[in-house]
């Protein structure tokens, strides 16, 4: 009898660490995203070319919980009377883009900080972000504070901060004697977006302001001051000022670099087809297939370019073509300014601004 006892105890012992074993790598695996499938590789396929199909699963979000949502973005509230426009999924050609995994992305960034530099559209991209991982996890108790151009989300339970500092140009802004300067090669404003583990740059609307929009009376750079010049050319030489920035401050082990990419406006129809006068205002539907028929933004080139020549890795979210056939996907009338302008620049959230940050977090997971 005792041996037998003795024999199982052996046997007992030998096993455990066995099922130990398999009990954590069970458990690993339920860790994982299911939405990960062999077919999802970024250095594989192109997110970033592809259509845009009906899906009744999205939108990903319902702004009614998300109280922190900015009202010229919440196109429903606003009395948008469609809302085909919030069920639409990006579907790249040739492979599938995983579904946004907000619990996941929330355990690769615990207690880091992640920031958004850059204009409005930029302040949509965040708030997008910011929704998206809030109904992820609901019960969890979240902040919101803004301080000057500063605005930060923050997810106590996970330590996780995602902020945005409202920055149209990226190079600095400065009030002089003479008025106020844009200082192409001069970026002492980038003190602020160290410290961060993960950054996500965007410029260009802001440089096509002429007028009453146009926030400097000069332009400058090195010693030379200019009452004006090409809009695209001083566009270059800032985001390269930028990218100097990016080469000399960041430290890939510990910070990632995106770059928004260009997103497009819809204010003439003859983009699409359509008659000059038409503009975003009563679009219902995409364009339809992965070809837009307008060109790309000009700035597109020059984005590209700088990023070329750049030594530091910089991941660009190259949504512009994609943005391009969403020409149903402003807020036109039901924005900032409502039945006193046409907003065809910005995006509706729910909406396209999800489909960025999925392409975000698809790069994120793959690398």
């Amino acid at each position: 009898m005792g041996s037998r006892i003795g024999s199982f105890c052996s046997f007992a012992f030998a096993v455990l660490p066995l099922i130990s074993c398999l009990l954590q790598y069970c458990n690993a695996k339920a860790e994982q995203p299911s939405n990960l499938g062999r077919d999802f590789r970024l250095d594989s396929c192109n997110f970033f070319h592809g259509s845009w199909v009906s899906d009744d699963s999205y939108p990903l979000y319902k702004t009614a919980v998300c109280p922190f949502v900015e009202e010229g973005f919440d196109c429903q509230k606003n009395g948008r009377p469609d809302n085909d426009y919030l069920r639409y999924k990006w579907k790249p050609t040739g492979c599938a883009l995983p579904r946004f995994d907000g619990r996941d992305f929330l355990r690769r960034f615990y207690g880091k900080r992640i920031l958004f530099v850059g204009d409005s559209l930029s302040l949509n991209q965040w708030q997008s972000l910011t929704c998206m991982l809030h109904v992820s996890v609901p019960r969890t108790n979240y902040t919101v504070q803004r301080r000057g151009g500063l605005s930060i989300f923050t997810l106590q339970d996970y330590r996780v901060s995602v902020a945005f500092s409202r920055n149209a140009f990226l190079v600095d802004l400065v009030k002089e004697n003479i008025g106020t300067v844009l200082k192409l090669d001069s970026i002492n404003n980038g003190n602020d977006w160290k410290g961060y583990d993960m950054l996500i740059f965007n410029s260009w609307h802001w440089w096509l302001h002429t007028g009453r929009k146009q926030p400097w009376e000069y332009v400058q750079v090195g010693d030379k001051i200019h009452r004006d010049m090409d809009r695209l050319a001083a566009f270059k030489v800032g985001l390269t000022t930028w990218s100097k920035w990016v080469d000399s401050n960041i430290d890939t082990k510990i910070t990632q670099v995106f770059y928004q990419g260009v997103s497009p406006s819809h204010d003439s129809g003859e983009e699409w087809n359509s008659s000059k006068s038409t503009t975003c205002r009563g679009q219902t539907q995409p364009v339809s297939g992965s070809t837009y028929p307008g060109t790309l933004p000009p700035a597109v080139a020059v984005v590209k370019d700088v990023l070329s020549k750049i030594s530091t890795p910089v991941t660009l979210l190259d949504v512009t073509t994609l943005s391009q056939l969403r020409k149903d996907g402003h807020p036109s009338i039901y924005g900032f300014d409502g039945r006193r302008g046409n907003d065809c620049s910005h995006w509706c959230l729910a909406g396209v601004p999800d489909t960025w940050n999925e392409l975000l977090y698809a790069s994120i997971v793959s690398s």
